[in-house]
């Protein structure tokens, strides 16, 4: 792409001399991720200028530098040309795209938002996506096309995985992305979008086939100033320009606000409730200790089986949410339920651990109120026994959520362990303390019992030395996660691994105390 046709695109002119006639190849706003051609974005920062970092960018072979009139002087020392604008990370999104030859209009794009969920309907969605194209191929007699999935745990292009540094992509990343997809022969994708991304661009130059709005609850309260700016973020995903049609949960107060004519794109809307006023409900609802099967009533009559592969109400709202999302695209309701039943699980979302115990042991990712107090409802309805329950909060982040998810722990389960989660650069036992007040407003009488261990490994042995068949351990807010961050260090740290061996641990001393109680 021509330097001087971008720089057009962006409304300024390319300065005189040297690099003038450039050709972009790429674009970053990462100096260290800088190749031969690229267009250097140095962008404004909480701590530091992009600019800062132009020199790197050039002797990584940067063809020119994006930014604004701040950061200009010193971008332009380095002899690069530079296209100097107000807002660069505004602008950032729509020249990716066009830098990367608008990959987006070639994918079938479906993007999920909400507080609680997005993970898991991004992946039901693309387990429907796949047996959509299984069912296209099958038709037309031509190759199966590939899916993609971008989100907080990983992205994927067919069967090739990437970890994710973030739930939504930097714009840069996000179209380079899409492009990458679009030569290995991908026809759609199931993607996360968070506030974050919304707010600050990630998303721009993207246009979704379909928006999918899941719930919202109190989180990121450190980013957005109340509930209702989260609420304004998260609408922006349903104007018209960046989404084509919604998919709305009328069980959730702000998606009757986006249902009632808050979204500039049409909605059709869906209850896991059976709410008679949603176009798609979820009625006879069963659960399970391990999934939960339910019919979908539709438009016209439609009358579907499906299954949920995870366990809980609140995963019976992501099913429906995904096959309701798959047939706005275009899907067969049944070819969709289907694929979204035939997914075999969610990193670290109602994971189970098994080493052979009597009792059922889950991690899952659950890391604000609503959500950890849904898993522990769920839970309760298939645990004969107690529960035991471990959870932290994590550093550097929302600090009005700790004391309401230390109350939710301690009122619905029977041991609460109350623990440390990513404490990043703050105190871990001051965040404990914020949570153990929390605890302590429970009434006596409604609360179970509440143990406070700074070591995460330690509580989670803790809680599994508590269970007996019929019992549950869960262990709550990290998920997929493989590292823990204290004092900004990240050392190695998985729960499922973490819990596995406490189990294995728990296992081998009953079975030597056992010997020696035969033995004597």
């Amino acid at each position: 792409m021509p330097l001087t046709e971008l720089a057009g695109q962006l409304g300024v002119r390319v300065p005189q001399g040297d690099g003038r006639e450039a050709e972009i190849t790429g674009i970053t706003h990462d100096s260290r991720a800088v190749r031969p051609g690229d267009l250097y974005a140095a962008l404004p920062g909480a701590r530091f200028h992009g600019a800062e970092f132009a020199a790197q960018a050039a002797g990584l072979g940067a063809a020119a530098v994006l930014t604004d009139p701040a950061g200009a002087e010193r971008a332009a020392a380095t002899g690069l040309p530079v296209l100097a604008v107000d807002d660069p990370r505004g602008r950032m999104g729509a020249l990716a795209a066009t830098i990367y030859g608008e990959p987006g209009r070639d994918l079938l794009r479906i993007g999920i938002t909400g507080t609680s969920g997005k993970t898991t309907t991004a992946y039901l969605i693309e387990g429907g996506l796949r047996a959509w194209e299984r069912t296209r191929a099958a038709d037309s007699g031509r190759p199966e096309g590939l899916t993609g999935l971008i989100g907080t745990v990983e992205s994927r292009v067919g069967d090739e995985r990437v970890k994710s540094e973030r739930t939504t992509p930097e714009a840069t990343d996000l179209q380079a992305l899409f492009a990458v997809m679009r030569e290995k022969g991908v026809h759609s994708v199931a993607m996360e979008v968070s506030s974050h991304a919304l707010v600050l661009g990630r998303v721009d130059g993207c246009v979704f086939d379909v928006a999918v709005f899941n719930n919202l609850s109190p989180e990121h309260m450190e980013f957005h100033s109340g509930m209702e700016d989260y609420f304004r973020a998260k609408a922006e995903l349903f104007t018209k320009e960046r989404s084509r049609v919604g998919v709305v949960n009328v069980d959730d107060a702000y998606g009757r606000r986006l249902a009632g004519g808050e979204s500039e794109v049409p909605v059709v809307t869906f209850s896991a409730e059976g709410r008679q006023d949603a176009d798609w409900r979820a009625v006879d609802v069963e659960s399970g200790l391990f999934d939960s099967t339910f019919t979908i009533e539709g438009p016209d009559g439609v009358s579907v089986p499906a299954r949920s592969p995870l366990a809980g109400p609140f995963n019976v709202a992501n099913a429906l949410a995904a096959v309701v999302a798959l047939v706005a695209a275009g899907a067969d309701p049944r070819t969709a339920a289907d694929g979204v039943a035939a997914v075999a699980g969610v990193p670290g979302r109602l994971e189970r651990v098994d080493a052979g115990q009597g009792y059922l042991a889950v991690v899952d990712y659950a890391h604000k109120t609503d959500a950890v107090e849904s898993v522990l409802r769920a839970l309760r309805k298939v645990t004969p026994g107690r529960i035991h329950a471990v959870l932290g909060c994590g550093g550097d982040r929302d600090t009005t959520k700790r004391a309401p998810m230390g109350a939710a722990l301690a009122r619905l389960a029977d041991t609460a362990v109350l623990t440390s989660d990513n404490p990043r650069s703050e105190d871990p036992l001051a965040i404990l303390a914020t949570m153990l007040a929390g605890a302590a407003e429970v009434p006596a009488a409604e609360r179970g019992a509440v143990l406070l261990m700074e070591d995460r490994a330690a509580a989670v042995a803790a809680a599994v030395a508590r269970a007996e068949p019929g019992d549950t351990v869960l262990v709550l807010g990290k998920g997929h996660e493989q590292g823990q961050d204290i004092a900004g260090v990240v050392r190695p740290f998985d729960d499922r691994q973490v819990l596995r061996e406490a189990i294995e641990r728990g296992s081998r001393s009953d079975a030597v105390t056992k010997h020696r109680n035969d033995q004597g």
